[in-house]
């Protein structure tokens, strides 16, 4: 058995308005639109797709108030592409955000809800991650991070030290995910999380009880009576299990 992560789920005040601005930051579209539900994805790729990790944004009544221990950090090409970028995502409505990262070489932006995102100087290992370089979850230990989500699934482990853990989709493409030692603790629901998806064919619950048997453990974050299930990791941050596909 095993799952992988399929996409990212973001609330928002207006989905709808936080959609189209995050389909033009990266030049996808708008694949549906349902009252609180807006969901993005990559032109020309059918979901799921291992090379794009895709984007739900869901609509919820209460204001961003403390920093994102999720984010989304974005590929670029050279110098210049950097510099483009952030002129044209300021033009979309983003904002300039000090999240404390000092004198660094990547750009700190806001979107218009204020949820961070990085746009990164050129490295080479995103040359072929396509617009979204990857998604960073800050943590308290990513050593303990590495363990839990390389056995939750099956994407690759890249590297691991005291400060940083990586991995990536076991086909090898697409956005990596990267877990960053951070000494914030956790505040309250994390208003980007990740969602999980287990293979075709494969037992939902089962793949539930598997994840707890890793040390997830159950959350009720009002979810009411949905077809997936809302677990949290070993240092609770949410994520979704949702059904095979």
């Amino acid at each position: 058995m095993a799952t992988r992560l399929v996409q990212i789920a973001m609330k928002a005040r207006d989905d709808s308005a936080l959609g189209r601005f995050w389909a033009e930051v990266l030049g996808w579209g708008i694949a549906s639109e349902e009252p609180g539900v807006t969901n993005l994805e990559p032109k020309g790729l059918t979901y799921p797709d291992p090379s794009a990790i895709y984007i739900d944004i869901l609509a919820v009544p209460d204001p961003k108030t403390v920093k994102n221990r999720v984010h989304v950090d974005l590929a670029t090409t050279s110098a210049a592409h950097q510099a483009e970028l952030v002129a044209r995502l300021q033009a979309l409505g983003a904002t300039p955000a000090d999240v404390g990262q000092g004198d660094v070489p990547w750009t700190v932006l806001a979107d218009p809800e204020g949820n961070e995102f990085c746009v990164l100087e050129p490295r080479e290992i995103y040359r072929d991650t396509g617009p979204m370089a990857a998604v960073v979850v800050d943590c308290a230990d990513p050593r303990a991070m590495a363990r839990f989500w390389g056995e939750a699934m099956d994407w690759t482990l890249h590297e691991v030290t005291d400060d940083q853990a990586v991995l990536r989709s076991a086909e090898g493409v697409g956005p990596y995910l990267e877990f960053l030692r951070t000494p914030d603790p956790k505040t309250g629901w994390n208003r980007v999380h990740l969602d999980l998806r287990p293979y075709p064919g494969d037992d939902h619950a089962a793949e539930v009880a598997r994840l707890r048997g890793l040390g997830a453990t159950p959350v009720d974050i009002g979810q009411g009576d949905v077809p997936w299930t809302v677990l949290a990791d070993p240092e609770g941050n949410e994520f979704c299990v949702l059904t095979p596909r």
